[in-house]
């Protein structure tokens, strides 16, 4: 890839007001790279409004360096460009209540749903021919692009990308690693290595070394340091003394996670109470196994054994995370469309917050600007050697110019795989159904989930055709199925 000098981002998906506007802030601390944002999107009218969002931000508080460009043409705002950032909502949140909520007439519940499970798997099913369409067109329009996923499911989205075009440069990024990171810190903290109000503002999550090993939202640690000091020692003491009570104050609830705006949002409290968790499922886990889960309760709930944290919402509550009604997503939006309207208008202006995401780090290695080391999705190509080989596979990898490289590992222990490999081959599953246009065998997927089968056969056939006729209505699916 030859780098140009402004770089050229295309953005698919650039109407968001999540992580576009994550990314505009994120712009503006930065002072070595320049270029243009080609912001492509179905709703065209959402791409300019962050267009003129992004030139006031750019021109308050970083002028000349970034533009952003609303483009109503995918061929356009593809051609030339050194990267792709994707972050799409695969349907609608009309969707999502379908997903997540349908399944609950059965006693199927969800805390997010939207990778995992009845609700992620149609959601694949709903994502997979968009996510073949924006393979189709980086091959034919920037095959040389790096292409950077934000969308969940995450796995499924990788996976459809390099399946449909094996020479793309792509991979996820997540921040639920990060989350866990800030944990660790928390855990380090609360030991006496670094009190808060120490000097530098104690510890910080960057310093914390982790070695990440599964799928995306079902990943493990099995090392993690800090200075050279072991953290499990320590980690172990902490879920000693918190894994009952459960602990809120690591900072773990992402401010962006939910489309928010870096303290914006006017309903902080209920957005805490829907995203929040008091971190006891992981530290469950971890007495369970000895590694550390390393994602979100409200996503490592939905790979495991339903009745474990999951069977009803009593359930729910006793472990100290929330389901996410899908409502309140809703309700959301409007509030960030107004948000949005008031910033164009001058009502309001948009401040920049450094997020803490590594997208613009990932992005300087790439053009040769340092090297990093973090946690990607990609094809499994011996980084994970107890998984299936092109599975997606969340890693460590290693980032410098124009280069990505799966750092390998020793795999997950014997009983930890027997968890992790059912939901790898439902992923590898699905995709390869909706390939093949055949329903039958995405039902046989859907019926297999370790959820559905706590219903009846023909009750999981009603509800797989009931979710299928329901989320398809918008034209979306094309002929995902027959």
């Amino acid at each position: 890839m030859i780098i140009n000098d402004p770089l050229k981002i295309c953005y698919i998906g650039g109407g968001s007001r999540n992580w576009a506007w994550v990314l505009m802030q994120d712009l503006t601390f930065e002072k070595e790279l320049s270029g243009v944002i080609e912001l492509y999107d179905i709703q065209p009218e959402a791409a300019k409004t962050n267009e003129l969002i992004g030139a006031a931000l750019m021109e308050k508080y970083n002028k000349g360096r970034w533009r952003f460009h609303a483009n109503a043409s995918l061929q356009e705002a593809l051609e030339g460009s050194d990267f792709v950032f994707v972050s799409i909502l695969p349907g609608d949140f009309n969707d999502m209540a379908v997903d997540v909520h349908a399944p609950e007439r059965y006693g199927v519940y969800q805390s997010v749903g939207d990778t995992a499970g009845a609700g992620g798997l149609i959601r694949a099913i709903r994502t997979i021919p968009q996510f073949r369409e924006i393979a189709r067109a980086v091959k034919q329009y920037a095959p040389d692009a790096w292409v950077v996923n934000y969308t969940n499911p995450m796995t499924i989205c990788v996976r459809t990308l390099y399946r449909e075009f094996p020479r793309i440069k792509a991979f996820g990024c997540c921040h639920e690693v990060f989350n866990t990171q800030k944990l660790l810190a928390a855990a380090l903290e609360k030991a006496g290595l670094a009190p808060k109000g120490a000097p530098g503002g104690g510890i910080k999550r960057e310093d914390i070394t982790t070695r990440v090993l599964g799928i995306n939202h079902f990943t493990w640690i099995d090392k993690a340091s800090w200075k050279g000091i072991d953290i499990l020692p320590y980690y172990k003491q902490f879920v000693d003394t918190y894994a009952a009570s459960g602990f809120r104050d690591a900072g773990a609830a992402t401010t962006f996670a939910a489309g928010g705006t870096g303290g914006e949002d006017p309903d902080e409290a209920v957005r805490l109470k829907y995203f929040s968790s008091a971190e006891r499922v992981k530290m469950d886990l971890f007495r369970r196994y000895g590694l550390i889960a390393a994602a979100g309760d409200r996503h490592l709930a939905e790979f495991c054994p339903h009745s474990w944290y999951l069977a009803n919402p009593a359930q729910v509550e006793s472990w100290g995370f929330a389901l996410t009604p899908v409502s309140w997503r809703i309700r959301n939006q409007e509030k960030l469309k107004k948000l949005a309207n008031a910033y164009i208008e001058g009502a309001a202006a948009m401040k920049p917050v450094k997020s803490g995401e590594e997208g613009i780090a990932i992005v300087k290695s790439l053009v040769g600007l340092g090297n990093l080391v973090t946690n990607v999705n990609m094809p499994n190509r011996g980084q994970m050697p107890d998984l299936p080989r092109e599975a997606v596979v969340e890693t460590n990898a290693a980032f410098s110019r124009d280069d990505v490289q799966p750092l390998a590992s020793e795999g997950l222990p014997v009983d930890v795989r027997a968890l992790v490999t059912p939901h790898v081959l439902a992923q590898e599953g699905i995709v390869e159904a909706v390939f093949e246009h055949d329903r039958e065998k995405a039902f046989r997927i859907f019926s297999h989930d370790s959820a559905i089968q706590n219903v009846s056969l023909s009750d999981a056939r009603s509800l797989f055709d009931e979710m299928c006729a329901k989320t398809s209505a918008d034209g979306l699916w094309g002929d995902a199925l027959n």
